[in-house]
C-alpha cells in the first residue's frame, strides 16, 4: 500500500509539472466595422487551446493582411494559474476606396478610370465594387469577391467585364488599329490551404471582336474578327509577406495560368502562363527594397494580337501606351523606396527604380530573351503620398526614361503602389 501511494504521488507531480499553459481568455480590441465573429472564425489562437507562441505571431500577420485592417498587435499576460490572457488590439483602416488614374490614350488624348470598392462588406472583408474608363471608347466592370465565404478557408467570386479599347497591332512595316470589343463573365472558387499559400480556379466566358479602325491593312489581314471563348484559369500564391504600413518585408510568387479555347485564325485557342516573384527588405529605420521579377509565357503562334505588351502602367515606366507585343516576357522592376516625412496617419516617401525586360516576338524565339534584341531599359525616380489609415490609399508619380534607341520616357500615376 505504501508503494501504491507513493507511486500516485510521484504520478500526480509529474502531471502538475507537465501541464502546459493554456490560454484562459482571448479578447479583441478595436474593431468598429470589421464583425468579432469573422475574426475568431479565422484566427488560428482559441480560448483553452494550449499556448502556442508561433500561433499568435501567425495570426498577427494573417490579420495585418486584411484589407479591413491597418495594423494589429498581441498584448499577452500571465494570469496566477500560470495561463495566459491574450488581447489582439486591431486598428482597422477605412475601406471604402475611391480611385481616380489619368493617362493619354492611343490618340494621344485625355483617358482616365474612376472606380469606387468596398474592401470590407458586411464586416467580413468581402471586395465589392466597379469601375469606369474612358480610353477612347467607354469600358466598365463590377466585382464581389469573398475569401472566406463558405469557411475560414474556402471563398468565392464573381465579375463582369465590358472593355472596349483601340489597340493598336503591330506589323512588320507599320502599325494598324484596331477596336477591341470584350464582354466577359468569370467565376473563382478561392481556397487557402494554409497562412502561406491559397489557390483559385475559375471559367471565364467571354465574347471577343477586333474591327478595323484604321492603317495600312496588309493583305490577308482581316478587317474583322470574333471569337466566343471559354477560359480556364488557375492561380497558386505563395506569400511570407509581412506588413508594418507602408513598410512590407517578405517574399511571393504568384502564378496565373489560363488555357483559351473557342478562338480560331488568328484568334487561334492558345496557352498562357505568368509568374510574379515578389521580394521585400527593410532597410535601415526608413527605406524598403522591393523587386519583381515576371515571366510570362504563351504559346508562340506567329499572329500580330500577341498577348503581352509593352505598357507603361503595367511593366515598364515611361514607355507609354501599348508599343509593342510578344507571345513571352521577362521583366525586373527593382526600386528603393524612402520615407522622408511621417506624421500621424500621412506619409510622404520617395522612390528611384530601374525597369527593364525583354520579349519573343510572335512566332520568334526565346533566345530573344536573353540576346539584348528587344531590351527596354527606363531608370527612374517618383514620389508617393499615402494615408496609412486608408486601404492601399498610395498616390503614386513617376517618371520614367528609357535608354538606346527609339526609346521614349514619360509620366506615370495612379493609386497604389507600382507593385
Amino acid at each position: 500500500m505504501k508503494n501504491i501511494l507513493l507511486s500516485l504521488i510521484f504520478l500526480g507531480c509529474c502531471s502538475v509539472f507537465s501541464q502546459e499553459s493554456r490560454i484562459s481568455e482571448l479578447q479583441i480590441e478595436g474593431l468598429k466595422r470589421t464583425k468579432e465573429s469573422f475574426i475568431r472564425r479565422l484566427i488560428k489562437v482559441k480560448p483553452q487551446s494550449i499556448y502556442d507562441s508561433l500561433r499568435i505571431v501567425t495570426d498577427i500577420e494573417r490579420l495585418k493582411r486584411l484589407p479591413g485592417i491597418a495594423n494589429a498587435e498581441a498584448i499577452i499576460t500571465n494570469n496566477t494559474n500560470q495561463d495566459y490572457n491574450i488581447t489582439y488590439k486591431i486598428e482597422e483602416n477605412f475601406t471604402i476606396i475611391p480611385g481616380f488614374s489619368i493617362a493619354t490614350d492611343n490618340n494621344d488624348e485625355f483617358a482616365y478610370r474612376v472606380s469606387l470598392f468596398e474592401f470590407n462588406l458586411l464586416g467580413r472583408n468581402q471586395i465589392l465594387g466597379g469601375f469606369y474608363q474612358r480610353d477612347v471608347f467607354d469600358s466598365y466592370g463590377g466585382y464581389w469577391e469573398a475569401p472566406y465565404l463558405f469557411t475560414n478557408k474556402l471563398g468565392f467570386g464573381i465579375n463582369y467585364k465590358n472593355l472596349v479599347s483601340q489597340e493598336p497591332i503591330f506589323f512588320e512595316d507599320n502599325t494598324v488599329n484596331y477596336k477591341f470589343d470584350s464582354k466577359a463573365f468569370e467565376i473563382n472558387l478561392l481556397y487557402e490551404f494554409n497562412f502561406h499559400n491559397r489557390a483559385e480556379i475559375g471559367l471565364n466566358i467571354a465574347k471577343e471582336s477586333y474591327n478595323f479602325i484604321d492603317g495600312d491593312l496588309p493583305i490577308g489581314i482581316p478587317s474583322r474578327l470574333d471569337a466566343d471563348k471559354l477560359i480556364y484559369r488557375g492561380e497558386y500564391e505563395y506569400n511570407t509577406i509581412d506588413l508594418e504600413y507602408q513598410y512590407v518585408s517578405g517574399f511571393r510568387s504568384l502564378l496565373d495560368v489560363r488555357f483559351v479555347t473557342g478562338g480560331e485564325g488568328l484568334l487561334n485557342d492558345f496557352f498562357i502562363g505568368r509568374n510574379d516573384f515578389e521580394y521585400f527588405r527593410r532597410i535601415g529605420k526608413n527605406g524598403n527594397w522591393a523587386n519583381r521579377l515576371r515571366f510570362g509565357y504563351a504559346s508562340n503562334d506567329s499572329t500580330p494580337f500577341a498577348p503581352f505588351a509593352v505598357d507603361n502602367q503595367l511593366n515598364i515606366r515611361g514607355t507609354g501606351n501599348t508599343i509593342d507585343r510578344g507571345t513571352a516576357s521577362l521583366v525586373l522592376n527593382t526600386e528603393y523606396r524612402h520615407t522622408w516625412y511621417e506624421k500621424g496617419w500621412f506619409v510622404i516617401q520617395s522612390n528611384v527604380f530601374v525597369d527593364t525586360g525583354t520579349w519573343r516576338n510572335p512566332g520568334g524565339d526565346l533566345e530573344e530573351l536573353v540576346d539584348g534584341s528587344t531590351l527596354r531599359f527606363y531608370p527612374g525616380a517618383g514620389i508617393r503620398f499615402i494615408h496609412k489609415r486608408i486601404f492601399n490609399a498610395v498616390f503614386r508619380l513617376d517618371y520614367g526614361y528609357g535608354v538606346g534607341n527609339d526609346a521614349t520616357n514619360g509620366i506615370t500615376f495612379g493609386i497604389g503602389q507600382f507593385f
